[in-house]
């Protein structure tokens, strides 16, 4: 029974983080606009150039201004708990170090392995689509030699022929982030700000040449009608069937259209957490990740919502195209030669969503190699303070999938590793915000030995002792807690509060997509909405932490639950076949995190150097050997840390 109970301690040690912003062993050289640059060209990718006429003619028709506005309502949710973990931990890692330091090493580990596949998958099917696109420009020249010389056949399984030309792209962009982050930081604000003119010329231009008699069509008029001709189409031939054109005006397919819409444009705005990767690269992060992670998803709604407007005015949805709608809508009135602009706009557009998903993948790698849950290797830094082993490795892995598979399959596996990414970020932002200020429980500030023996009449009596002797669980003290700062009892009724609501949510998304309208279906529902109704009040009468931050996310605990309901309920909409390719990931991970990085984990060498510090964050022994410079720096940085700014804790 005691080693079972080790074990469960293992898996949830949390990871104690220095916060002094000075101690890095990368090159802190990024400004707030490189991350707003970087923000921007990863989530405003190849999606506005084929997305918006996809989802605007088979979901949405006009009112897919309406659908981007619901998905980037969502991000936003997502975006302002990253922007809150940003200003608490300014390290590298993403939702894996927020994990780390919340919910414990299981799930931390869980969500690095799940950003790792989804960026590779990003990578790989970027990097295709750039080949593809290019390719299109000369007249397929490299498909039809690849199709010659080097088909593979394993339809099912491999592509049809392996793309030279992506594995070429990736084999460039990996030298380019190997050689520095200024650099590529560079590269990217040049392809990030040719790609936003572009969307500029193409909203004016749309604006200017567009009706509203697009957004007020009127089916039976269209069907009745004998010979409708515009710009040189006779289009009495492409008249689509009454179904596609639904009930006309501005919503054909009524709302139910819309929200199925936002669901699909929801990933459009994937992408702005690989500004969370750079917390040990920018000059002051606390201020920085917050700002950039914000201005980046307002700049990324305006243009989506821009595009899509200027599309639906230029042209009747129903003769959208799927693949291609730019270049068609401006053909259709009759601006042929704007093709190019929109060519040269969609390959910057993918060059900086290429340079977006493959810029976090090595620091993601690089922050859990450190951390010792992945081989040691992979944490070294070159000369230039670039994370180079892991850069290569992560270059290597992309060019190998691009190069053998046709990604339309993985691509849905990258939404699952995404949305539980945010999940966990979600709910980690509601009980951290909740905890009283202990480094046993969430993180510790850089606090000395001394330092915490001087605030011990302060400080909340330890864990062991958890209703404590002057606080009982009861009615009284869940709804009208008489301490106005967070104590033990309070922070644990959140802990369970938050993990009770997380399992409804998932029961609740998993009914409402499979259980349809069946009575007892709609009674569960109900019942379950209730209970997570209470949960959230017993949450938000529970007091709050007063550390001062630079970014805290507002309307706390309803942002947060709201994310987190949006995450599991559009994880629960992926096909079966993408949660056995998952399972099967995820099967590999835990091979390498039981077999190694439960053994090798840096909290494992400091906690047998200590064997207090599972539960105690501050009894450390100064022995260097087993620590690294993170945990150094946390017993001996202390009094330089509390003075840094109002961001740091």
């Amino acid at each position: 029974m005691a080693q079972l109970l080790r074990f469960g301690k293992q898996l949830l040690r949390v990871k104690v983080v220095n916060c002094n912003t000075e101690d890095s062993r990368l090159s802190r050289c990024l400004n707030t606009f490189d991350l707003v640059a970087l923000g921007v060209g990863s989530t405003l990718g190849a999606g506005v150039y084929v997305l918006a006429g996809a989802v605007a003619r088979e979901n949405s028709g006009p009112a897919i201004v309406l659908s981007f506005l619901i998905a980037a309502l969502a991000s936003v949710l997502a975006g302002l708990c990253y922007a809150e973990f940003g200003a608490r931990v300014p390290k590298t890692g993403s939702a894996y170090l927020y994990s780390y330091v919340t919910v414990g090493e299981l799930w931390a580990f869980i969500t690095g392995w799940n950003l790792i596949l989804s960026y590779i998958i990003g990578t790989s099917s970027v990097a295709r689509a750039w080949s593809a696109t290019f390719d299109e420009l000369v007249g397929k020249r490299i498909e039809q030699f690849c199709r010659e010389y080097m088909s593979m056949n394993a339809p099912g399984i491999l592509a049809e022929y392996p793309d030279m030309f992506a594995v070429i792209i990736i084999i460039t962009l990996t030298g380019l982030l190997a050689f520095g982050v200024k650099e590529s930081a560079m590269v990217n604000k040049v392809f990030t700000c040719i790609n936003v003119l572009v969307l500029l010329f193409m909203v004016v231009s749309g604006l200017v040449k567009g009706t509203l008699k697009n957004w007020q069509l009127d089916p039976e008029e269209i069907l009745h009608a004998n010979n409708i001709s515009n710009s040189s189409l006779n289009l009495t031939d492409i008249l689509p069937p009454k179904k596609s054109l639904g009930q006309g005006g501005f919503m054909p397919f009524g709302f139910t259209g819309v929200l199925s819409g936002a669901a699909t444009c929801f990933y459009a705005f994937v992408g702005f957490d690989c500004i969370a990767t750079t917390g040990e690269e920018v000059k002051n992060p606390q201020r920085a990740i917050p700002i950039g992670i914000v201005s980046s998803l307002l700049i990324c709604f305006v243009a989506y919502f821009g595009v899509s407007a200027a599309l639906t005015l230029m042209m009747p949805y129903y003769l959208l195209d799927s693949n291609s709608p730019l270049p068609v809508a401006f053909n259709y009135v009759g601006w042929g030669g704007a093709k190019y602009a929109v060519a040269v706009g969609s390959l910057c557009a993918l060059s900086t969503s290429l340079l977006g998903s493959m810029f976090p993948l090595p620091r993601i790698i690089f922050a859990m190699a450190r951390d010792g849950l992945l081989f040691s290797f992979l944490a070294r830094v070159s000369e230039r303070k670039a994370p180079i082993t892991s850069t290569m490795t992560a270059g290597v892995m992309s060019a190998i999938m691009a190069f053998l598979f046709d990604l339309k399959d993985l691509v849905d596996l990258m939404s699952i590793g995404t949305l539980l990414a945010y999940t966990l970020v979600a709910a980690c932002v509601l009980v951290l915000r909740y905890q009283p200020e202990q480094p046993s429980l969430v993180y510790a500030m850089a606090n000395t030995l001394e330092e915490v023996e001087m605030s011990d009449g302060i400080s909340v009596p330890s864990m062991d002792i958890l209703p404590g002797m002057e606080e009982r669980l009861s009615f009284n003290t869940l709804m009208f807690p008489d301490n106005p700062e967070p104590s033990t009892l309070s922070g644990f009724t959140v802990n369970i509060c938050a993990s009770i609501m997380g399992l409804l949510i998932l029961v609740f998304s998993v009914l409402a997509v499979q259980g349809g309208f069946a009575m007892w279906n709609i009674v569960a529902l109900s019942v379950i909405f209730m209970a997570c109704l209470l949960l959230t009040f017993i949450i938000w009468r529970q007091p709050e932490s007063k550390t001062k931050l630079s970014f805290k996310v507002p309307l706390l605990p309803f942002i947060p639950v709201i994310s987190m309901f949006v995450n599991v309920y559009l994880m629960m909409q992926l096909d079966r076949g993408t949660w056995i390719r998952f399972s099967v990931w995820m099967a590999i991970g835990f091979v390498i995190y039981f077999c190694y990085g439960i053994h090798h984990s840096a909290e494992a060498a400091t906690a047998r150097s200590s064997p207090d510090t599972e539960m105690n964050g501050f009894k450390r022994d100064h022995d260097s050997e087993v620590m690294s410079p993170e945990k150094e720096a946390f017993l001996h940085n202390g009094i330089e840390a509390r003075e840094d700014d109002d961001g740091d804790l």
